[in-house]
């Protein structure tokens, strides 16, 4: 296939990732791992995340954290990443392999009368912030890759459309962003405490 490629994305990146300024330090020090998300409703699957380019959606992160985690000090953990082999869900072809992903796992469910998980919106917002469906389909291609011994998945990312409108019958929406997820660690090339802007002229 054509886009096969293609799938290798070129360049660095800046991801950001809001969490406890002692995590953010002891990271960055190397005296700690940043720890993998393996939530049945994580977004895009098991895996590293981060903001793209976004310092202020991982502050609010930090600041608001879901459920009843508690952040003592809210900060943000800046990383340099190479997504490598992306699962791209702003590409056409990559869309295409999570549907068939959907149908696999559909058919597979209806044969051994099971339950798909759903997605559901969290406390407080109709936002689907628990996605037990899109994580499943996702895990699910990525065992599909490795059955038929197709290269690994290093990474994903897909466009959210969260919060509210910005104005009346927007298509802006307050909390868009891009999310990154990475599974192979080695996309990781380093860390860094985000630094304030400075006047240079």
């Amino acid at each position: 296939m054509c886009f096969l490629m293609y799938s290798s994305r070129p360049g660095l990146l800046i991801g950001f990732h809001g969490c406890d300024e002692s995590v953010r330090d002891d990271i960055v020090s190397g005296r700690k791992n940043m720890v993998s998300s393996k939530n049945d409703y994580d977004w895009l699957g098991k895996g590293y995340y981060f903001w793209e380019n976004n310092f202020e959606r991982a502050l609010d992160f930090a600041n608001n954290p879901p459920g009843k985690t508690k952040i003592t000090k809210p900060s943000v953990l800046g990383a340099v990443i190479d997504l490598q082999s992306c699962l791209d869900l702003l590409d056409t072809d990559y869309l295409r392999l999570v549907q068939y992903s959907y149908q696999s796992l559909e058919l597979t469910a209806s044969k051994f009368e099971l339950e798909l998980p759903v997605n559901r919106s969290g406390k407080g917002t109709k936002d689907l912030v628990l996605r037990n469906l899109d994580c499943a389909v996702i895990e699910n291609l990525h065992s599909i890759q490795q059955v038929n011994n197709f290269r690994p998945f290093d990474s994903a990312r897909g466009v959210f459309v969260e919060g509210a409108e910005l104005y009346p019958g927007a298509g802006f929406h307050e909390k868009n962003h891009i999310q990154i997820c990475i599974r192979n660690p080695n996309c990781i090339k380093g860390f860094f405490i985000p630094r304030e802007e400075v006047d240079w002229i």
